[in-house]
């Protein structure tokens, strides 16, 4: 393959690209060292080596890191590792590498989230959220079966109350318009209209 560019990432990173692509990122020291220039050509062997050995075992150290200070899913990791302009491939491998020692888990992820997010959140809201973190529908119902055997799953209507509460909301004495603006605010929360009409009182 052909080195059609080379471009500075930084004062010691660079990115190569080959025939005209984005290949990978590489130390400059790295890239003096095998002798990698702009219009020269790349070996199948030498690639091979980049690839296959010192991405990868760099992405995996880069995810094993990562996963020391906090959780992440697989969605956030890619993320990380596109930013460090690693090959798709070589961030497969890594994610599959730490997935295999139990490092990631989505499933785990979201039940966290959800006992988290359960006490504050509409089980809409908390399933948006999820869907934004890269979590799959499978994943996401995975983690709701245990929290439900579990039975950590905080009751909806309960929830409403504390929120009612919290806005120093007064059924009794709150006009249809009060009533109206309290539902709107439960509505956005993503509750459900019918608890939201019971707890309330809208129609009444």
């Amino acid at each position: 393959m052909t080195v059609t560019d080379i471009v500075e990432l930084s004062k010691t990173r660079a990115r190569v690209f080959l025939d005209n692509e984005t290949a990978f990122a590489l130390y400059k020291s790295e890239i003096r060292k095998m002798n990698i220039k702009k219009d020269g050509a790349l070996s199948d062997e030498r690639l091979r080596y980049i690839m296959d050995e010192l991405l990868v075992k760099r992405a995996r150290l880069r995810c094993l890191n990562l996963l020391k200070s906090r959780d992440y899913t697989r969605h956030q990791l890619a993320g990380k590792l596109k930013q460090g302009f690693y090959p798709e491939t070589v961030i497969e491998n890594a994610i599959a590498y730490a997935a295999s020692y139990g490092y990631i888990d989505d499933v785990k992820y979201a039940k966290a989230y959800i006992k988290y997010a359960g006490s504050a959140k509409s089980k809409k809201q908390i399933i948006n959220d999820l869907y934004k973190k890269g979590i799959s529908k499978q994943d996401i119902e995975n983690a709701y079966m245990q929290c439900e055997e579990e039975n950590i799953i905080a009751d909806e209507e309960e929830l409403i109350e504390k929120l009612l509460v919290k806005k120093h909301y007064n059924r009794n004495a709150s006009t249809f318009e009060e009533r109206q603006k309290i539902a709107a605010f439960l509505y956005r929360k993503g509750f459900s209209s019918d608890k939201i009409h019971k707890s309330v009182g809208l129609y009444e």
